[in-house]
């Protein structure tokens, strides 16, 4: 189901899940990061359902994301404040990174146009997460809003994933789960 127009950035809370048609494989990202190959499959064929929580705490904004792919129940857990502060973090699929996250408008964005493009909303804030492995080499910059696909508006994020001078770019479109 399309996202629902109560639904914004500062309204995430919810089950959202993948849509494996409109979203991009990710089976190349997911390489690139680390992920073996029989858990790249079990990916690949899974449901992938986030349940957000969103809170303000001291003035900032947290979203904690519980993530679960099914069948097989591979979870995992993000806890985001949107301060831009590096915050170290571990799970059983990308191991240990750090990441920060925040408000942004788009043309506060460095990266790749990639990371600014489709938006249903080109002058808002959006969130941006930046994450870097700590021992993989990898790291991911995304960011998240609403897009407009076949008419429907949708929660979307774009990620660009780097590695030496190799890099890898998704559009993850999730439907929106009462």
């Amino acid at each position: 189901m399309a996202a629902p127009p109560e639904k914004t950035l500062k309204n995430l809370a919810g089950k959202w899940v993948m849509n494996k048609t409109l979203s991009d494989d990710t089976d190349r990202i997911l390489q690139m990061q680390g992920v073996g190959w029989f858990l790249r499959r079990a990916i690949a064929f899974a449901t992938i359902t986030l349940t957000v929580t969103e809170y303000s705490q001291d003035d900032l904004t947290h979203i904690d994301i519980t993530q679960i792919a099914s069948p097989g129940g591979i979870t995992t857990t993000e806890q985001r404040v949107l301060d831009w502060e590096y915050h170290d973090h571990t799970d059983r699929v990308f191991g240990a990174v750090k990441g920060k996250s925040r408000w942004v408008k788009l043309s506060d964005v460095d990266d790749d146009d990639f990371l600014k493009q489709g938006w249903d909303d080109l002058e808002g804030e959006h969130i941006q997460g930046y994450v870097e492995s700590k021992e993989g080499g990898w790291t991911a910059d995304q960011v998240w809003g609403f897009e407009f696909i076949d008419g429907q508006r949708y929660y979307v994020r774009h990620v660009v994933v780097r590695k030496g001078d190799d890099w890898k770019l998704a559009r993850l479109v999730y439907d929106y789960q009462k």
